[in-house]
């Protein structure tokens, strides 16, 4: 472009048409090249800015966890695996219902509330995550229609178990994150005719039925199951039923022979 330029003044009489082409070459040579120096570095400004807002988006990620998420524990597992990354968010109210639970004298709730208060110790020690306790406490009756509130007040979604806080929510509006639908999409897929390993923990609906969960909490109901109570068992899967509360298998004890009754269901 320079020398494009330069070109007519080299029609001008005398030394003005000999040196002025040449002169005015390298001014404008030197001024594209500042332009040009200037531009890349505006430039790399500029992709740093976008990468460093990208990593602040990741970094600001914030959800709210509620109380049967907290206990269930499989976030903690999640989290250790790093694929939950940001702020998770537990409300005072949350936390004083886990201590209400770990200060039962049912030894049940009991139970529940230090699992709980173990899963956000373990959670605290993870580098990926913050564990940020909330003062906010939103007006509302029980900790489903403050945690709703508290949502959208802070923009944020909702990560929990419980199908009835998971309905509210959606019809709000909010994001609701499902620890159920996560392990529904992940469980591996169990075929009629495939051997499975399971831990017949009580006895079925039917006469000598066993029962036994796996460890996305699929229930399996095993035929004959009942005299393997407190024993691990290696079962052959029958079939597989997809109910609204979940999956069920029934299977039977391998080596076997089929019963000839179809499998009934078992109060859940």
């Amino acid at each position: 472009l320079a020398l494009f330029l330069a070109f007519p003044l080299s029609f001008l009489p005398g030394d003005v048409g000999r040196y002025a082409p040449l002169v005015t070459a390298l001014v404008l040579g030197l001024v594209g090249a500042t332009a040009g120096i200037v531009k890349r570095n505006e430039l790399g400004a500029f992709a740093q800015g976008v990468r460093g807002r990208s990593r602040e988006r990741g970094v600001d990620a914030r959800v709210l966890l509620d109380t049967s998420v907290i206990i269930d524990g499989r976030i903690a597992d999640v989290v250790r695996s790093g694929f939950v990354r940001g702020t998770l968010i537990v409300p005072r109210f949350v936390l004083a219902e886990l201590q209400y639970f770990n200060d039962s004298p049912d030894g049940s709730k009991r139970e529940r509330g230090r699992r709980g208060l173990e899963m956000l110790s373990k959670m605290q020690k993870e580098e990926t995550v913050k564990v940020e306790l909330s003062d906010e406490d939103p007006a509302g009756s029980g900790a489903d229609a403050k945690l709703v509130t508290l949502a959208r007040s802070l923009g944020v979604a909702i990560m929990t178990n419980d199908y009835g806080l998971n309905r509210v929510a959606e019809l709000q509006g909010i994001t609701v994150l499902n620890m159920n639908d996560l392990a529904k999409a992940v469980r591996p897929d169990v075929l009629p005719g495939e051997e499975i390993t399971v831990r017949v923990i009580q006895v079925g609906k039917e006469q000598a039925q066993g029962v036994g969960y796996l460890e996305d909490g699929t229930m399996v109901v095993i035929e004959n199951g009942a005299r393997h109570i407190g024993t691990e068992l290696a079962v052959a899967v029958m079939r597989v039923l997809q109910t609204v509360g979940g999956r069920m298998i029934f299977a039977q004890p391998r080596g076997e022979p089929s019963e000839t009754r179809r499998p009934r269901a078992i109060d859940r």
